[in-house]
């Protein structure tokens, strides 16, 4: 960000006016203040890779049983078991990437239990959620055709905390090999003639934690190990995923690389590295004080640091470990798992499953100003995947039984869509405090896309956003908002918070709209 620009509330009579909104769950009025955007529309950052919108289901809660697998034989309607609404929001959100089974899960997941006849798989504990009994009628198979359903790439999370590196390979060749190997016939016996083609391998997850409480060095000489028998098998070319830092801990970084670099060099470094960031909040979804909520969405600012740092970080050892005149490789940043964790609700878990977690106006918020983090770092990252798809934590969908609904973040995620394969531009703004503004743009000939966040409670944006080297002819835009911020889709309301359109005006190089009290709108503008 260049020089703070000077922000003014304007009062009536002084050449400009003071106006306000009435907020219900407040009853008072919010003074509306000037906010200065620049676009600069020659200045590009990179390309807003789809993957920058993953997504992440676990088995965890009712996630995926009872969430997007309810069985064949459910009186749910159901696409080959899987629920048909949450199949048809997915397929329209367009979720580029989904990643199973864990999580904490995948580390204690063994994936022989989940393929061959249904009826005939063992029955298992899922120690980390609840201890209760999982029926294994969702394995392998199942997500790869749930992937295949709605468009997304499929995402393994192997494991190593209580695996094998024997059974991870298998898994591999059980997935990618044509046929003619044991396994890949074995794949074809229970009706999949044809490769998964599985490219994105995870090597364990959260090791420094729920992963096998790991030291660096440790995990460092497991991931070794283990990637050495991930291999090619018919012509898909792994991309090992190695587990990153808790948010920014550049210790668990350093001292992984430093354990790599002392024992083989960059030829052992992973593809990816990716890290967690959760924006913890100190409430229950829906009954947030100002205090908490500003709390949790000033941590974006800390996220886009972390991005920042771990790239740099991955970048340098990169140089100090490539001999002159060698190719360097390419360790790629992830944002493994992001979004809002709340308090729950003990009566909602226990009618729900573990970690239901409802999606209220400030979540949908949160979500636009992640995705705006990712887009002005595009960059710098690879992947980025939202916790969780279904029913657990930041979700897009909540189910229950015959009852579906999209949650106010799954039209943050639908308002962003517009950016995927657009090139990110530089942004500046007056106020980059960590709760000013939040703004992404990009670019693909003559369409811009523009997407501003307002996190603050009690203050009304207008919106002045100049557009440096190029000229608008029109814009639509449309606006998540809602005046009480707690608010939620539920069940019984489903359409609480939906994306309305919203008025937008051009002239020349400037886009003018006002963003009410915790909101976001997206703007799709036709450059001259």
């Amino acid at each position: 960000m260049n020089k703070t620009l000077s922000r003014r509330a304007f009062a009536g009579g002084a050449g400009a006016a003071l106006f306000s909104v009435i907020t219900s769950r407040k009853g008072f009025s919010a003074p509306a203040q000037d906010q200065r955007v620049a676009v600069h529309a020659t200045a590009e950052i990179g390309t807003i890779s789809p993957l920058l919108h993953g997504s992440f289901a676990e088995h965890l809660g009712s996630c995926v049983y009872g969430g997007l697998w309810v069985g064949k034989d459910s009186s749910v309607p159901n696409v080959e078991g899987f629920r048909k609404q949450a199949v048809d929001w997915l397929k329209e959100l367009g979720i580029p990437v989904l990643r199973w089974p864990g999580g904490c899960f995948a580390d204690d997941y063994h994936w022989r239990d989940g393929i061959g006849p249904a009826d005939k798989r063992p029955k298992t504990v899922n120690i980390h959620w609840g201890n209760y009994t999982e029926d294994n009628s969702f394995g392998t198979h199942e997500f790869i055709r749930l992937c295949r359903l709605i468009g997304a790439e499929p995402y393994l999370a192997g494991n190593v905390g209580s695996g094998t590196p024997q059974e991870l390979r298998d898994w591999v060749e059980y997935c990618n090999y044509p046929s003619g190997s044991t396994l890949s016939d074995e794949r074809a016996a229970n009706g999949s003639p044809e490769p998964f083609n599985v490219r994105y391998w995870g090597v364990g997850n959260e090791n420094w934690g729920c992963g096998g409480n790991m030291t660096p060095e440790y995990y460092a000489d497991l991931y070794r190990r283990f990637r050495t028998y991930v291999r090619d098998f018919g012509g898909t070319r792994p991309f090992m995923i190695a587990c990153g830092p808790n948010r920014n801990d550049v210790n668990w970084t350093r001292r992984f690389f430093d354990a790599l670099s002392a024992r083989g060099g960059p030829g052992l470094y992973p593809h990816g590295w990716a890290m967690h960031f959760y924006s913890n909040g100190r409430d229950v979804p829906t009954k947030f004080t100002v205090e908490n909520m500003r709390e949790q969405l000033s941590s974006f600012a800390e996220l886009e640091n972390a991005i920042v740092v771990q790239r740099g970080l991955l970048d340098s050892y990169v140089r100090a470990q490539t001999a002159p005149g060698r190719p360097r490789p390419q360790v790629h940043l992830l944002v493994d798992e992001w979004g809002v964790w709340d308090r729950m609700v003990p009566e909602e878990e226990k009618t729900y499953g573990r970690l239901w977690m409802q999606s209220t106006m400030r979540s949908a918020v949160a979500a636009g100003m992640g995705l705006n983090v990712f887009h002005r770092q595009a960059d710098k990252l690879y992947m980025c995947n939202i916790a969780q798809t279904v029913n657990v934590l930041h979700s897009v969908i909540l189910a229950h039984r015959n009852n579906c609904v999209r949650t106010s973040s799954y039209y943050a995620f639908l308002l962003q869509k517009p950016h995927r394969s657009k090139t990110a531009l530089r942004v500046e703004t007056n106020d980059t405090s960590p709760l000013g503004i939040s703004v992404s743009a990009s670019r693909k000939d003559n369409e811009l896309v523009l997407t501003f966040c307002n996190p603050k409670h009690d203050v009304e944006m207008r919106v002045d956003c100049a557009l440096v080297g190029a000229s608008a002819v029109s814009a639509k835009a449309q606006l998540l908002s809602h005046p009480d911020y707690n608010a939620c889709n539920t069940f019984e309301n489903p359409n609480v918070i939906v994306p309305k359109d919203h008025p937008v005006s051009v002239e020349g190089s400037r886009v003018r709209l006002n963003l009410p009290p915790i909101s976001m709108s997206t703007a799709i503008v036709r450059l001259a």
